[in-house]
């Protein structure tokens, strides 16, 4: 089985003419790619980075970003992908924790980086372009570049940090044979095709982006990268690269939406879009088949520790229902939904979803403890409740340290969420739980109002009355900004500190 690294190598033989990475205003054949990348592995191995060591990359979505990737995993290095949106001392816990080596930082992440990087651990600073005081990996010009894969398919790859919802992210660990077989599980799934063409929207730091990344380069097709999502340039950027597939969260598709020419565009070239990573309001995916029909959507919901794999539905499954989280597992993966004594629970019934399968994680890193309490019996534990339809569909309904147990009762904050979000003038929404001496904890709802509306608590309240029982309307109501990360995921530890 190919490395990472290897692949890349690899289509420089094969398809090395093909176009491999394209931008607004650049572009590399698999050919000129594999130049680049062999000279910043030989700089990154002049740097001391050797088998086994870490390289953080810090950076948007850039090819410097998908050369560092591969010149680090030629080398039989582990890359970190690390989000470009965390504060100085999130980027610290994480460079030692996994114990970083190098940091390869963008340009114009310089004070992020300085910040972080502890010199006094040994993290050596180098930038992914022109810098006056770090190594330019991009500058060019190594005498001896390196054209050879030197890891395995057993050779540790990544670390994946989780995003932290819940305390401090943990890394998930991922060796070559893994992280293949997550892209191939994606390659299968999404019927995609040799040469596939993907708009970069979902940031490479991503466990997400990182697997869609490895899928083309593993189809030798084209990287079209965009610094960052901006949905006026998306549609226009599918018509000028011919762009054949992408992955956005659903916020992503719903700006799309509100676009005026978002039909008069030439997208004949789009054949797939996936989603995930969050739930589809049903009105939301309905309007999205019928302003692209020529794309055939895909709904995913998986987990960091899984490559990310997980469920998922086909266009039909999302047509007929667009409120499930997934239908069946993706290939090469088993999924379950299981009670607390670990038995298969029945239609109608709620459970936990759990997988087992080719991508998932070897454990978390340095954490024996929390990997043996998430993988049990070969099983990864996701934390995600699942109802399970008669025909076999899941739909999420909250996460299992979600859940708020008001007077004796469970409230699934999700399902309290998806009743608030079909008002009109409601743009986001979050569901928490105040501890509480009497009822044990209370029903709080957070929601960020469309601009220019007049929503009021009680306007909340009364539209939930019809929609869910009277146990789960939530007691408060605030208004305000309700705090997401980068891949779209609730922070509501952060709700969670605020209220109390």
């Amino acid at each position: 089985m190919p490395t990472i690294g290897g692949t890349a190598l690899l289509n420089a033989r094969r398809v090395g003419h093909r176009e491999a990475v394209v931008t607004a205003d650049r572009r590399w054949t698999w050919g000129e790619l594999d130049v680049a990348i062999g000279d910043v592995a030989a700089k990154l191995q002049n740097l001391g980075l050797k088998k086994g060591d870490r390289l953080a990359i810090l950076s948007t979505n850039s090819p410097e970003f998908i050369i560092a990737l591969n010149a680090a995993s030629r080398l039989g290095g582990i890359v970190v992908p690390v989000n470009t949106r965390l504060a100085a001392p999130e980027l610290a816990h994480i460079l030692a924790d996994s114990g970083t080596s190098v940091l390869a930082f963008a340009p114009n992440e310089i004070d992020l980086a300085t910040s972080a990087a502890d010199p006094h651990h040994g993290v050596v600073l180098a930038a992914l372009g022109p810098n006056a005081e770090h190594p330019d990996l991009m500058a060019g010009g190594e005498r001896n570049p390196v054209h050879d894969d030197r890891a395995t398919e057993s050779d540790d790859a990544f670390i994946l940090y989780t995003s932290g919802t819940t305390g401090k992210p943990k890394g998930s660990l991922m060796d070559h044979h893994r992280a293949v077989w997550a892209a191939m599980s994606q390659i299968v799934s999404l019927g995609l095709r040799d040469g596939d063409r993907y708009l970069h929207l979902a940031p490479m730091y991503h466990s997400g982006g990182v697997t869609f990344l490895n899928a083309t380069t593993l189809l030798g097709g084209t990287h079209i990268v965009v610094p960052k999502f901006d949905p006026r340039s998306v549609l226009e950027m599918v018509e000028r690269f011919s762009a054949t597939w992408l992955f956005g969260v659903p916020t992503m598709y719903q700006q799309l939406l509100r676009l005026d020419d978002a039909r008069s565009r030439d997208t004949s070239s789009w054949r797939v879009g996936v989603f995930g990573a969050a739930p589809m309001p049903p009105v939301a995916v309905e309007t999205l088949l019928t302003t692209f029909p020529g794309v055939e959507f895909f709904q995913q919901c998986g987990q960091t520790e899984a490559g990310p794999t997980g469920i998922y539905s086909t266009m039909e499954q999302v047509r007929s229902q667009p409120d499930s989280s997934g239908h069946v597992a993706q290939p090469f993966m088993e999924a379950r939904v299981v009670d607390s004594d670990g038995a298969d629970t029945v239609p109608g019934s709620i459970g936990e979803l759990i997988f087992r399968g080719e991508a998932v994680t070897k454990g978390y890193w340095r954490q024996p403890d929390a990997t043996a309490e998430t993988i049990r019996d070969g099983w990864l534990h996701t934390g995600d409740l699942m109802h399970i339809s008669d025909d076999g569909a899941m739909r999420l309904v909250d996460r299992l340290k979600d859940v708020i147990i008001s007077g004796g009762r469970n409230v699934y904050s999700a399902e309290v969420e998806q009743a608030i979000a079909q008002h009109d003038d409601v743009a986001d929404v979050a569901v928490i739980g105040r501890p509480d001496l009497e009822w044990g904890a209370t029903v709080v709802a957070v929601v960020t109002a469309v601009e220019g509306s007049d929503l009021t608590e009680a306007a909340v309240r009364q539209h939930c009355r019809s929609r869910i029982a009277d146990f789960k309307i939530p007691r408060e109501v605030i208004f305000g900004v309700v705090p997401r990360n980068a891949t779209g995921k609730l922070q509501k530890q952060v709700l969670r500190k605020a209220i109390v």
